[in-house]
């Protein structure tokens, strides 16, 4: 039964990926595949499971907090990237909890770590936090946003100054069906553009394929995102950023009551785990925090960490780094940011966050 049950629940998971959920670098956490964030994203989804059971626990409570090692799961990109300070100090001893840490190429090979129980802690796309909630029946938590959106509109000219000028164009884009797809609708509706009749959105399976029809067509744009962005302009320096999805998401949320944030990234744990050790998930949110500040004030020394982790190459990271709008949110602005998030991809694909709504008790506050 135990095994039958992670099947179900992993069959579950890789349906909400594949209806909303590509690789993070692809603004959904689409997370990435090797150097680049680059999951291939699909356009159908699967029938949800119908009876999720509980998640297993990698580990009963030890006799006290300071022999227990948190084990934390991350992809390669940006949520990863804000974690490599703590990851060194770890390895050096020198954090006030134990920690092992687990940084994988895909989203899919994390999916049934976290329903196994094999991770604490992870830090996942945004809406697949929401997915894994929903298909638990409430047994993660989300514990902060860790990283904001990462998407760009780039071009090889000048011609795109706003999100108007995109009508008429050709737009290159990966992500159908999927997060990247929902966001780049979001924004072009709130823009008074029509996604299917204003321009030509060509999805591609691959960045790379973008960048190559990019390269064939001088007047065309592509939606790309970081470090991908990045990547592509050390090989084409032409590629020219034209607009930040995120800033133009923040614009089209101007007289909401409550604004909303474009999340590619968040920080999940189990709930059994923060219930058997408060004071470790305090300590590790803290830890964390200090380590994104860290990459976010100190970026050519925390690039070259993220190069010997292997996440990105240390000569993209360090332009990437600064346009990955990596955080650390928690409590009411992150509950904030994320819920209102989730809306907009409910309102588009419900299956795109697990089928609802996650309730309040998704987000953790301290």
């Amino acid at each position: 039964m135990k095994k039958l049950f992670v099947v179900m629940v992993t069959l579950c998971m890789a349906a909400g990926l594949l209806a909303g959920c590509g690789s993070e670098g692809n603004g959904s956490s689409n997370p990435a595949a090797s150097a680049t964030p680059a999951a291939k994203p699909e356009e159908s989804a699967a029938p949800a499971a119908e009876t999720p059971g509980p998640l297993e626990s990698s580990q009963t409570p030890s006799g006290t907090d300071d022999e227990t090692v948190i084990h934390v799961g991350a992809l390669k990109g940006p949520t990863s990237m804000g974690m490599v300070k703590l990851m060194a100090d770890s390895d050096a001893g020198t954090t006030a909890a134990r920690y092992e840490f687990s940084i994988h190429g895909a989203v899919d090979e994390m999916t049934p770590k976290i329903v196994q129980g094999d991770f604490d802690i992870a830090a996942v796309p945004a809406n697949l936090a929401s997915v894994l909630y929903n298909n638990t029946k409430g047994q993660i938590s989300v514990l902060a946003v860790n990283t904001l959106g990462v998407l760009y509109i780039v071009e090889n000219g000048e011609t795109v100054q706003s999100v108007a000028d995109l009508k008429g164009k050709t737009l290159y884009a990966s992500g159908k069906g999927a997060t990247p797809e929902y966001a780049l609708n979001y924004i072009l509706k709130s823009n008074g553009l029509d996604p299917a009749k204003d321009l030509t959105i060509e999805y591609k399976s691959e960045h790379t394929e973008c960048v190559a029809a990019l390269a064939a067509d001088p007047a065309g744009v592509a939606m790309l995102p970081q470090p991908f962005v990045t990547t592509a302009q050390v090989k084409n320096p032409d590629i020219r950023v034209a607009l930040d999805l995120s800033r133009e998401w923040d614009n089209a949320q101007e007289g909401q009551e409550v604004k909303s944030s474009l999340v590619t990234g968040v920080v999940v744990a189990r709930n059994d785990f923060i219930e058997a050790h408060p004071d470790l998930v305090h300590t590790f949110m803290d830890e964390y925090r200090a380590s994104i500040e860290y990459v976010n004030g100190n970026v050519e020394d925390a690039a070259k960490l993220v190069g010997s982790y292997d996440i990105v190459p240390e000569e993209v990271a360090v332009k990437a780094l600064p346009a990955c709008n990596i955080v650390f949110m928690e409590g009411s602005e992150m509950k904030d940011a994320l819920s209102g998030y989730l809306s907009v991809l409910m309102e588009q694909n419900p299956k795109a966050v697990g089928g609802a709504l996650p309730d309040e008790t998704f987000y953790y506050n301290r």
